[in-house]
Parts: structure tokens; C-alpha cells; sequence
């Protein structure tokens, strides 16, 4: 069978996540694997080209994974028409501005979330790529998890009877830089540099939320900056203006009702760093990333309140582990090949932009709420 390339222009690459999750485990990964298969058994090959402002770290990140292209200028990168697609993976103030002029140059795009800060920049990169009929994506990895995964199977299946709730809670401890380094990047806690907890993960919890549980219909939420000052990579002290933390609640499609914390100031005591409990008339499961557990009505046991005795129940040994019978790829990896069967077989593809315009809808909602101090209905969002 035949290999047919596609040019990919990938911004955004030398950080964390654009070099770990996107280049290396996904790119480099399908280059290395020889290709995406399409359905009639023809593969595609993406070939990269590394754009980034540091000339010195994008060509050792390229010559590091033998990727024989990279350049500091992206605007020449776009005006070459042997490149399909482009991927932005920088700074979410800048990915609007970016996303416009590569959907203007005929590119199809693909991008990380948040597709931008506010709600009208996002709907404007919708709609020119509606008008420009160009293919478009955006990153909802959290879908592929193993753990989601499984719970998505239990939905499906019926086991949970009518579901009632969902429980997330989300975070671990980021340091605040001055006896110890910090293990994420001080922009994160600067608003006026595209930071917050709200921004950057509440567009996570539109997708799992709508994906999965119901969609979302109205928010409660409530923000703050419990550490107000922190040290930068640098170690000079800067000022918290960004929330750190957010505790919300979402009425969802069908009467479901969720309830997620997300917080960098949280020590863990639980299975993983995110946690999912669901709970229906017929049955309950906790996900984490990876595994699943699940109790259903007829295992339930009769917990009795008694504050005056000691607890004796082990009630971690009243769940029952959900096997791995499907076994599961890198999250990114999975939906890069999607969009590119998408892109060269036009596959079905539903995580387009609008969806990511969707979280960030779900953001301003969130932060009028805490502003107002009150619930905000989530309207449809329609192009």
C-alpha cells in the first residue's frame, strides 16, 4: 500500500507539554511506527517542521529526534503550501492571533486548549474556519484516559442505573519556588499573563462533563489566590494575581449534578492527582487516570453512623477492580491520528474548535459566577 506525507507546522514544541505529549509521544511516535493507517490499509506519514523563537533549543530538540526541519520563522513556514496543518501549542494569549492567520493561509488547524482567553476571540477563529472550509481540532485528551475510558464503557453499558453525581477532585502541591523549585511555570499564577487554574482546566471539565455525564447546563463556582506571592524561574518574587484554586458545581443535562475541586494548593491523600467518583441508582465507580472501580447496588454494603466506636469497615475492599480487556494508547497519540485520518480520509471528527470554544465559554461563566457570587446558566453555543 501506498505512504502519502502530510506537512505538519508545529509551533509551541519546546515546552513541556507541546515537546512531551505532542512531538515525541505522538509525532515522532506514528513517524516511528511508520505512519497512521487509513482504512483502505494506506498510510499517512506526517513530516514536521519545528517552529519555535529560541533558535538554539528548537534545533536541538529537532536534530535530538531526527527531524530534518525547523526554523524560527513562522510566517515563512505558513506561506509554504507542501504544509497542511498547523499545531500551536504556545501561549493561549497568543493562539487566537495565530490560529487566524494560519486558517487565512488555507491551513487546517489543530491546537491545545484554551483556544483563547475570552469567548468572543474563540468564536471568531470558529467562525473563519467555517468560512474558510478548513478541517479543525482541539486537544481533549482527557477522553482517552484509561481510567475515562473505562467509565464511558460502564456508561454505556448501563450499570449505572440513572446517574445522580460526579465528584472530581483535581490537584497536588506546586511548590512556590523560593526553598523549592516549582514544578510548573510562574505565568500559571499571573493573570495579566494568561494564567488561573479557572482558564486552564475548567475547559477540561466542559469536555469530560459533556462527554460523558451530561451536558452542561449552569455553574456555581467559586475562585481564590491562596498563595499570594511565589518565585519565579529566575527566584525573583512576584504576585499571585491569578486563581490558584477553584471550587465548582455544574448542573448537567438529565438532572446530574457535579461538583469538581481543582486546586495547586492541595496535598494528595487519594488514588491519583485526579479522581472521578460517580454515583447512579444502580451502581457507583472511581476513576482515576489509569484504573476503575466499581460497586454495584447488589455488593452495597449497610454502613451504619455510630461516632462512638471506632470504624472497623474496610471500605476500600467493598470495590471491585475493572479489568484492563481494552488496552490503551497514549491519549495524544490517539486523537493526533484521528485528526489525520480525519484530514486525509475525511473521517468523522467531532473535537473541533467549537467544542473548544465551548470551554472557554465555560470559563467565563465560571468567573462571572465567582464574580457575581451567584449560578450562571450556560447557553448553546451555536456558530
Amino acid at each position: 500500500m501506498s505512504t502519502r506525507r502530510l506537512g505538519i507546522i508545529m509551533n509551541g514544541v519546546t515546552g513541556r507539554m507541546g515537546m512531551n505529549q505532542h512531538l515525541i509521544r505522538s509525532i515522532v511516535a506514528i513517524r516511528d511506527a511508520g505512519g497512521t493507517v487509513l482504512s483502505d490499509g494506506s498510510r499517512v506519514m506526517p513530516d514536521p517542521i519545528l517552529i519555535g523563537r529560541n533558535a538554539e533549543k528548537t534545533e536541538k530538540l529537532a536534530k535530538t529526534y531526527n527531524i530534518a526541519r525547523w526554523s524560527t520563522d513562522l510566517d515563512k513556514a505558513l506561506d509554504d503550501k507542501n504544509d497542511e496543518v498547523f499545531f500551536d501549542a504556545a501561549t493561549t494569549q497568543m493562539r487566537p492571533t495565530l490560529l487566524q492567520k494560519a486558517i487565512a493561509k488555507g491551513k487546517h488547524v489543530y491546537c491545545e486548549k484554551p483556544i483563547a482567553t475570552g469567548l468572543d476571540e474563540a468564536m471568531k477563529v470558529v467562525k473563519l474556519a467555517q468560512e474558510k472550509g478548513v478541517k479543525n481540532g482541539v486537544v481533549q485528551d482527557k477522553l482517552f484516559l484509561p481510567g475515562l475510558l473505562k467509565l464511558k464503557m460502564l456508561r454505556d453499558s448501563g450499570f449505572f442505573g440513572r446517574m445522580l453525581s460526579v465528584r472530581g477532585e483535581f490537584g497536588y502541591w506546586v511548590f512556590e519556588g523560593d526553598w523549592q523549585e516549582a514544578q510548573r511555570p510562574s505565568w500559571n499564577y499571573r493573570e495579566e499573563d494568561g494564567g488561573g487554574i479557572i482558564l486552564d482546566m475548567v475547559c477540561h471539565w466542559r469536555y469530560v462533563l459533556d462527554n460523558l455525564f451530561g451536558e452542561v447546563e449552569s455553574v456555581s463556582c467559586l475562585g481564590a489566590t491562596h498563595i499570594p506571592e511565589r518565585w519565579d524561574e529566575n527566584g525573583k518574587k512576584y504576585k499571585g494575581t491569578a486563581d490558584d484554586a477553584a471550587y465548582a458545581t455544574f448542573q448537567l443535562a438529565g438532572g446530574v449534578i457535579a461538583n469538581i475541586n481543582s486546586s495547586w494548593c492541595t496535598r494528595v491523600y487519594r488514588d491519583d492527582l485526579v479522581t472521578f467518583q460517580v454515583d447512579g441508582t444502580h451502581g457507583s465507580a472511581v476513576a482515576t487516570l489509569t484504573d476503575c472501580v466499581i460497586q454495584p447496588r447488589q455488593a452495597t454494603p449497610r454502613p451504619v453512623w455510630n461516632p462512638d466506636e471506632k470504624r472497623t469497615d474496610d471500605f476500600y475492599a467493598d470495590w471491585q477492580p475493572v479489568p484492563d480487556n481494552q488496552p490503551a494508547d497514549n491519549g495524544f497519540k490517539v486523537q493526533w491520528e484521528m485528526f489525520i485520518r480525519h484530514i486525509a480520509e475525511n473521517a468523522p471528527y467531532r473535537y473541533t474548535l467549537l467544542e473548544g470554544a465551548k470551554g472557554v465559554q465555560l470559563v467565563e461563566c465560571a468567573l462571572q459566577s465567582w464574580k457575581e457570587r451567584r449560578w450562571i446558566d450556560v447557553p448553546a453555543l451555536k456558530v
